[in-house]
């Protein structure tokens, strides 16, 4: 199974799957769940703590630290989905939301290339 042929939905119900196989949804309160979230992401946050930005790209020529990488995303996303699953939020449609305003927020023409109206 890869990106191209597993739907958001499959992987909702992987992570629900999970949780309620261990009957952790009593521990699912949303607020634990964005708190484990946030220390996932630290977590993830910790593989590139000391390098730079382009030490950080060459990841991939890494096997066994893109590995360590990704079982962190894959903890971040999991615990994003248990909150998405905890709270009803239909993360297709959160996405294509804020991407709308992100869009008026940060228009093309105006911030190609620049991450600030300073630079």
């Amino acid at each position: 199974m890869s990106d191209c042929t597993t739907t958001v939905e499959q992987l909702r119900q992987i992570i629900r799957e999970f949780v309620e196989e261990r009957d952790w949804r009593q521990f699912h309160a949303p607020k634990n769940i964005s708190m484990a979230l946030a220390i996932e992401a630290a977590e993830l946050m910790e593989h590139f703590q000391w390098i730079d930005a382009e030490a950080s790209r060459r990841l991939p020529d890494e096997p066994a630290k893109l590995a360590a990488v990704a079982e962190e995303l894959a903890d971040v996303i999991g615990y994003s989905f248990a909150l998405a699953n905890e709270l009803g939020i239909d993360v297709s449609e959160a996405i294509r939301s804020k991407m709308v305003k992100n869009r008026r927020k940060y228009p093309a023409e105006e911030f190609r290339g620049r991450y600030s109206r300073d630079g």
